[in-house]
């Protein structure tokens, strides 16, 4: 994961030191995060915390911040998983597992919506980690949930949602 980093970092840290990189969160915290939750955090996400506690004052948040979803923001959780509906439809894989430019934001599976992880707010949205899709290497994909998206932004991982929001807000 070390080499994941440093190969990441290298492109954007110009823009993570101007935007308030937070000194690092200790083991002992992302511990202490871990066993809050009652999982192991995906290795790019845990990195992260390892190198910066968070990032600003509004974007990501800091390892004694984040949480479930449905903990933190509850409204959110029900309103987008369309639980007050009681309409969800299931969306098959062809459709959801697609990422890049191909991806349609609105073919999100809401039943995953209150168990992701809340790990930040960038404009009036929420980044989010969804624990129910995860990579080979064990990465959670990462979503980007805004009132004006249609569904949600999905990335394969918090390195592919950090890498593409940042060329996006150039």
């Amino acid at each position: 994961m070390t080499d994941m980093f440093s190969d990441m970092s290298t492109p954007w840290s110009e823009r993570l030191l101007a935007g308030g990189l937070h000194p690092p969160a200790t083991e002992a915290d992302v511990r202490l995060l871990e066993e809050r939750l009652g999982v192991e955090l995906p290795g790019g996400y845990r990195q992260f915390l390892l190198f910066s506690d968070g990032w600003g004052d509004c974007c990501l948040l800091r390892a004694g911040e984040a949480g479930w979803l449905r903990d933190l923001e509850p409204l959110a959780a029900e309103v987008w998983s369309g639980a007050e509906s009681g309409k969800v439809r299931s969306v098959p894989d062809e459709l959801y597992l697609v990422y890049g430019e191909e991806q349609e934001s609105v073919n999100l599976r809401r039943e995953y919506v209150p168990d992701t992880l809340l790990i930040g707010r960038w404009d009036d949205g929420m980044v989010l980690l969804n624990p129910h899709v995860r990579t080979a290497e064990g990465e959670w994909e990462a979503w980007y949930l805004a009132s004006w998206v249609p569904g949600a932004r999905r990335y394969r991982c918090f390195w592919d949602l950090i890498g593409n929001e940042r060329v996006t807000r150039r």
